[in-house]
């Protein structure tokens, strides 16, 4: 259950976590669904024969399809602003995919708030750092500063 805060007490919340998300499951056909939809259907994610000889020893997921997952693990967030009406995606700041992801792992979102903004009355830029986390792994898959707009 998120907690409503009015924009004064949410603006204290900047370098506060704002919640995990619950773990996905990266199998082979969504990461075959992924690639037909954006038609990189390159070997190491779909071969599953040749990726299994490959690099990585066995399919990995399209670095794209991970950072897709921000907008459904940022409905994890812990917090969100009174009086919100709706959130638009505003884009990224910055995205670095720092471990490939095989097939069969699960991910989960550790979400920072970074930074808020007022852009101007009644919209608010929330920037959520994503640390997207591969089960049983030390490193992150993911590092993404996602942009949210708010608008009240």
């Amino acid at each position: 259950m998120r907690e409503v805060l009015p924009l004064e007490k949410f603006k204290q919340l900047v370098g506060q976590e704002n919640g995990a998300s619950d773990w996905i499951l990266i199998d082979q056909e969504r990461i075959n669904r992924f690639a037909d939809v954006t038609e990189d259907h390159q070997w190491i994610h779909v071969d599953i024969e040749k990726a299994k000889k490959g690099p990585f020893g066995a399919p990995i997921a399209h670095g794209f399809l991970i950072l897709s997952l921000v907008p459904v693990f940022s409905y994890s967030g812990k917090y969100a602003i009174e009086g919100a009406k709706m959130v638009v995606n505003y884009g990224l700041n910055r995205v670095r995919f720092i471990n490939p992801v095989p097939v069969g792992s699960r991910l989960r979102s550790k979400m920072v708030i970074s930074a808020i903004e007022e852009k101007k009355p009644g919209q608010i830029l929330v920037t959520n750092t994503h640390t997207i986390e591969i089960e049983g792994k030390e490193k992150p898959a993911c590092i993404a500063e996602a942009l949210g707009m708010f608008f009240l």
